[in-house]
């Protein structure tokens, strides 16, 4: 138990009216009768230290890692490592490195198709690596990172661009984690860090930069299975591009970068015969500039869209984008693709969330009201946090999605700081506000972490009956495993696992089939 957990445990255990004299007779009893051998404690030493070796390593290979990728790309190149590495020890550890290769490869199988290594994917490579060789593995984890660390060198202005650089795309995903699911923000973030990127890094360019997502094409199948629907642009750019439609039988060379899966890069629109021009009121000649498009891949690099960029309002005669420009500009698709996703992922756990709270409702009339918090980080200290109100519901079907902004500050809402202990302690507290006796249930991430809460409601109720607080348990129990595979399916670089034939469904129902999912699992499980 952490400190949180220990003491919502001790509040659970003597409830509200215990009295002074008895509070303080229990604590010294505790602390006269608990008991800890030397062999818990040589156990619990251990498992502080390897917490904290696991953490520094983490940290130390993030650094390594920046340190690499200078242009904040946010990937390395497998092959160009791969080279380095083998290297290491004057090159009498390759054999090592080629069964590490292989085993990372059947880790993360689109790697022998993109080449390209994440930070989880070289934090996996180069441990991998140390389990092969002699040694203690932390000990080679350490000369390994010394190795790649003295194998690259970077200059002072390199440094701060990258720093500058990696800040921006901070914002992109701090504007996912604060928007309260709202893709607005991550648009504003994205093009901010692509115009100041382009004035300070890139000589001063103007440009024009628009983001297309894949859609089914239901309208006119004739003309191609598949769409780039254009959801955000620059501001000059928006009556001419927003949410423009971009077939596979018209002009363009967006399809080809998607079919690719690599960047394409015109330096020279003037000179290529296949650029789609959305500006119609530009006079051909001054159709000068370059153009840029980049795939937008998901964690298991299935291209769902394009970023682009051209230069065709900055009439400078050189506007053509570098190769580092270009780097920083995967790294921003990468960064918006991540964003892009973690708002999919809180999409479909609050719908996965009006499923269950509708399947509690037919099963437990006591409970009068579910409203879901998400938790979102706060702006001025590390550890602050509020929570956004996101949903409410009640017993007689209606719902609402709070669409305007309803944070809860702990200092301001002290009669709702049992939502904040459920968070702290990621687990589950009971209260009583006004004579309403409420139940705070965590919803729980990949690391145990407490991401929202559900604060349900019984009324007067002090408990629900035996029957139906055992279907409560049933509901949480499984909306707690729907949520972890949501955020599993958009997080992790494998394939998922699919059960029912509904869940190919690629859309928001495909949630609250999940949870049934997991009901029917259950159901099965307990026959």
């Amino acid at each position: 138990l952490n400190l949180p957990q220990f003491v919502q445990l001790m509040e659970t255990f003597v409830g509200e009216d215990i009295s002074l004299p008895i509070m303080k007779g229990l604590i010294a009893f505790i602390k006269e009768e608990y008991r800890q051998t030397k062999e818990d404690k040589m156990k619990q030493l251990e498992r502080v230290n390897r917490t904290s070796r696991l953490a520094q390593r983490k940290l130390l290979l993030e650094a390594l890692f920046q340190k690499w990728d200078k242009d904040a790309s946010g990937f390395l190149d497998l092959e160009e490592m791969d080279a380095v590495l083998s290297t290491f020890k004057e090159g009498t550890e390759k054999e090592a490195l080629m069964k590490a290769k292989k085993d990372l490869c059947s880790c993360y199988s689109q790697l022998s198709r993109v080449g390209k290594l994440s930070p989880k994917a070289f934090q996996t490579f180069l441990e991998l690596i140390a389990s092969k060789l002699s040694g203690n593995e932390d000990e080679t984890i350490d000369n390994l990172v010394a190795f790649l660390t003295t194998s690259v060198e970077r200059s002072h202005m390199e440094c701060l661009q990258s720093l500058t650089r990696r800040k921006w795309l901070h914002d992109i995903q701090q504007a996912a984690e604060t928007s309260g699911g709202s893709m607005g923000p991550v648009y504003q973030a994205v093009f901010k860090a692509l115009s100041q990127d382009a004035e300070a890094h890139g000589g001063n360019k103007k440009i024009s930069a628009y983001i297309a997502l894949l859609e089914k094409n239901q309208q006119s199948p004739e003309r191609g299975q598949i769409l780039l629907h254009y959801v955000a642009c620059t501001t000059d750019d928006a009556p001419y591009v927003l949410n423009q439609i971009l077939y596979r039988d018209m002009k363009g060379v967006s399809f080809a970068a998607i079919e690719e899966g690599k960047p394409i890069h015109v330096p020279r629109v003037q000179l290529h015969r296949n650029i789609h021009f959305w500006n119609y009121d530009r006079p051909a000649e001054e159709r000068k500039g370059s153009l840029l498009v980049l795939p937008l891949h998901d964690a298991r690099w299935r291209v769902f869209g394009i970023l682009g960029l051209d230069t065709l309002r900055d009439h400078c005669e050189e506007t053509t984008f570098l190769a580092h420009e270009i780097s920083f500009y995967q790294g921003v698709s990468h960064a918006f693709s991540k964003a892009y996703h973690h708002i999919c992922a809180l999409e479909n756990i609050l719908q996965m969330t009006v499923t269950a709270v509708d399947w509690l409702y037919a099963r437990a009339p006591s409970v009068h009201t579910v409203t879901t918090y998400i938790v979102e980080p706060g702006k001025d200290k590390a550890r602050d946090y509020t929570l956004r109100k996101m949903l409410t519901t009640d017993k007689t079907g209606q719902k609402e999605m709070h669409s305007s902004p309803i944070l809860l500050l702990r200092k301001e809402n002290l009669l709702r700081d049992y939502l904040f202990k459920c968070i702290d302690s990621s687990e589950v507290t009971r209260t009583s506000v006004d004579g309403e006796y409420h139940i705070a249930v965590p919803l729980r991430d990949l690391s145990e972490q407490a991401l929202g809460v559900l604060d349900i409601s019984i009324g007067h109720h002090q408990k629900l009956p035996p029957h139906e607080h055992k279907d409560l348990q049933k509901m949480l129990k499984v909306a707690q495993a729907a949520c972890l595979e949501i955020l599993k399916r958009s997080l992790e670089e494998i394939e998922p696992t699919y059960v029912l034939e509904a869940e190919h469904m690629a859309n928001l129902r495909h949630a609250g089939i999940l949870f049934h999912r997991f009901m029917l699992q259950d159901l099965r499980d307990c026959v």
